[in-house]
């Protein structure tokens, strides 16, 4: 029997594996402070069984979200037939001194190793703490538009 849309379990299955190992940044959709909402690109390190993001103390969204900590966030790819992982969660704020380490791994899995280091040894010099934003997801959803579609379509 096929995981159903929300289950958790979806994040195991072979589409999502690859989306999650990907150098696709991750949308976060989140209410700003004036109540409207926003979705930005964002680097992301998955560890098994949350999200972990960066920013610094400063950005925007920090203010959003220790307000309402509700997020949406998707990764899709560009290529058809398109894959999409969506998931839902509350996002836990944490502030640190430096870079902390799923930071760096994000960035050497975007970057490569070399220049992932060389950009968190800058960073580190421009911005003394960061905030940490863990997601743990409560729902997830899988489109793959071959197995699985969006729930609009009469398949």
């Amino acid at each position: 029997m096929p995981v159903k849309q929300g289950d958790l379990g979806l994040l195991r299955h072979p589409v999502a594996q690859e989306l999650l190992a990907s150098k696709i940044p991750a949308r976060l959709a989140y209410v700003a402070t004036d109540g409207t909402p926003r979705v930005i690109p964002i680097w992301f390190h998955w560890n098994g069984t949350a999200f972990v993001l960066g920013t610094p103390p400063k950005a925007p969204k920090v203010k959003a979200l220790a307000k309402n900590p509700r997020v949406s966030l998707t990764i899709d790819d560009n290529v058809f037939p398109n894959k999409v992982l969506l998931v839902r969660g509350a996002a836990r704020l944490e502030s640190l001194n430096g870079v902390f380490p799923e930071y760096a791994l994000a960035a050497e899995r975007y970057f490569g190793p070399d220049q992932g280091k060389a950009w968190v040894a800058q960073l580190g010099q421009m911005v003394p703490s960061m905030v940490r934003i863990t997601i743990t997801p409560d729902w997830v959803g899988l489109l793959d538009f071959q197995t699985r579609f969006p729930s609009a379509l009469p398949l």
